[in-house]
């Protein structure tokens, strides 16, 4: 599982024109999902990112996670997270899991994150020509991917 985190001020996106899901200052987070993916990386993910300290404190320094400072998450499903690019010009996706394994995987994550978070995380629609909007606060910007935890 891969995940692109971006603190917002505040982000939204849309299908067909309409907004979906929309937040506040939080996290937008973009989610790759592939086959091997687990109960373990989605718990491992989730946890991550509702505890990770990349919100000022007092004296500016990034010391509160967004469950501390009352953000939200706007969770997006992003295959492209898997792209193989290392041949030719155009990239392959065959590493990102096929819509029958990655939308229970991406709904379960929609669940863990609500649980650990403590309200319910605003989402995209699995599978949509979704059109985002964010402004990144900082910019912040990180990559994680669950496979490997360093």
């Amino acid at each position: 599982m891969r995940v692109v985190i971006q603190r917002v001020s505040e982000a939204s996106v849309k299908v067909d024109g309409a907004i979906v899901g929309a937040i506040q200052a939080g996290l937008m987070v973009l989610l790759g999902i592939q086959n091997e993916d687990t109960l373990e990386d989605i718990q491992w993910i989730s946890n991550k990112l509702v505890q990770m300290r990349i919100f000022d404190d007092a004296e500016g320094v990034m010391n509160h996670s967004v469950q501390e400072m009352g953000g939200s998450i706007l969770l997006i499903s992003q295959f492209t997270l898997y792209a193989a690019t290392k041949k030719g010009n155009r990239p392959s996706y065959i590493a990102a899991a096929k819509p029958e394994i990655a939308i229970p995987i991406y709904e379960q994550m929609i669940l863990q994150l609500t649980k650990d978070l403590g309200k319910p995380i605003a989402t995209g629609q699995f599978g949509a020509d979704m059109k985002v909007a964010l402004i990144n606060d900082g910019p912040v910007t990180i990559l994680m991917d669950s496979k490997n935890r360093d």
